[in-house]
């Protein structure tokens, strides 16, 4: 394959890595400021709200500008919110240092995907996006458990002084401030980036009220299942600490679920990428989501039905997503794919926002109904795919 797709693999592989290193111990580190639990909702959230103004900023400004200098000072911004984060104790300025974050890192999480799609033949589209998917998800679980091991790793803590939990953000936070170097040295614009480069972003973000019907329903189907697919990613990682489970069997956990999304991705995106009705194939995603997780939280024993049955949801979620961004693309006029991204970001954000605000206070009164609300997410998300899915067919019949 063409150079650009390893460049981006590359760029994933390390997003994934450093920047999950910190999420196996916030949960600990909420708990040892003596912080409430709902506010591990709130700061995600916060950062979430950063992603939904950097989603249209960095959308509107990659069709004008070099990505990798939009990406490079993001990830700046990002390591600054981080690492403030990590060394502030007080709750409003941690949220603070979350929105800050958030809106730096929505540079590469934006970026990177439409840089994909760019160098990307239309028949490889689906397949690339899926191999990027599924080796962030890979990375960031080898992330999630890095970040385990550099709370509970004698050699590890005795090197970082991450005995303190705030000290693993201090780490991300400088392994990222590289990782931004490296993507200014390495990352190469396509040739035909050459041809927009007089584009007007206020302009063409101002085209967003002329976007097709069917685009802004798909978009919001996919803000709701945002809505269910970050709340089990999320007050999964509460839930094993409720449960008494450590930041280490959590990360072993998150780990484990990334080898099934590669595997997904790699060996059963390919197959099913054949079959070529793309809406029904999420429709079917998420009316099969709904069932395996509430078998997967009503049933128990708890990490049984971890590995077994939740994993087989991890592998649907990964042949998910390449769909859900091909699919998008279409809607994509020449020259405004960064634009196109950049607003599925801030409409996946928004759901980020919701999400966890509505999951700690639904957590506070049980654990186990977050799981259920996000099971209803994935049900609404399924009906709206199936009004895109009419409307597209009775375009398909006005034009014939």
């Amino acid at each position: 394959m063409k150079k650009p797709f390893w460049i981006a693999l590359l760029l994933g592989a390390l997003q994934g890595l450093i920047h999950n290193i910190g999420h196996p111990v916030t949960p600990a580190m909420v708990t040892s400021l003596g912080i409430p639990d709902f506010m591990f909702g709130v700061f995600f959230a916060s950062m979430a709200a950063g992603m939904t103004l950097g989603g249209f900023f960095f959308g509107a400004l990659g069709d004008t500008f070099e990505k990798r200098k939009l990406i490079f000072w993001g990830l700046l911004v990002y390591s600054l919110g981080q690492l403030g984060f990590g060394v502030l104790e007080n709750m409003i300025w941690m949220s603070i240092a979350r929105f800050i974050g958030g809106f730096g890192v929505a540079g590469i999480v934006t970026l990177l995907i439409s840089y994909m799609i760019e160098n990307s033949p239309k028949d490889r589209r689906a397949t690339n996006l899926a191999i990027l998917s599924a080796t962030i998800t890979l990375f960031a679980s080898i992330g999630y458990k890095l970040g385990g091991w550099l709370s509970s790793v004698n050699w590890m803590i005795t090197l970082f002084h991450t005995d303190n939990y705030q000290n693993v953000f201090v780490v991300l936070a400088i392994w990222n401030f590289f990782f931004a170097f490296l993507v200014l040295w390495i990352l190469k614009e396509p040739k035909t980036h050459d041809s927009v480069k007089r584009v007007n972003p206020l302009r063409a973000l101002k085209g967003i009220k002329d976007a097709d019907p069917s685009m802004v329903i798909f978009l919001f189907a996919v803000m709701f299942i945002s809505i269910g697919s970050i709340n089990l990613g999320k007050y999964i990682d509460v839930y094993f600490n409720t449960l008494g489970y450590s930041p280490s069997q959590l990360g072993t956990f998150v780990m484990v679920t990334g080898f099934v999304s590669i595997f997904a991705s790699l060996v059963l995106v390919p197959l099913i990428i054949k079959f070529k009705r793309e809406l029904f194939v999420m429709m079917l995603i998420q009316v099969l989501s709904v069932g395996l997780v509430l078998i997967s939280f009503h049933s128990s024993p708890f990490l049984t039905l971890m590995y077994t049955v939740y994993l087989v949801y991890v592998a649907l979620r990964a042949i998910y997503a390449p769909y859900e961004q091909n699919f998008l693309s279409d809607f994509a006029k020449e020259g405004q794919m960064s634009l196109v991204m950049g607003i599925r970001q801030s409409f996946l954000s928004f759901g980020m926002i919701i999400g966890p605000i509505a999951g700690g206070l639904i957590y506070e009164i049980s654990p186990t109904l977050v799981f259920d609300v996000s099971a209803g997410m994935f049900l609404i998300g399924f009906l709206l795919f199936l009004m895109v899915f009419y409307r597209q067919k009775r375009k398909q019949k006005a034009e014939i």
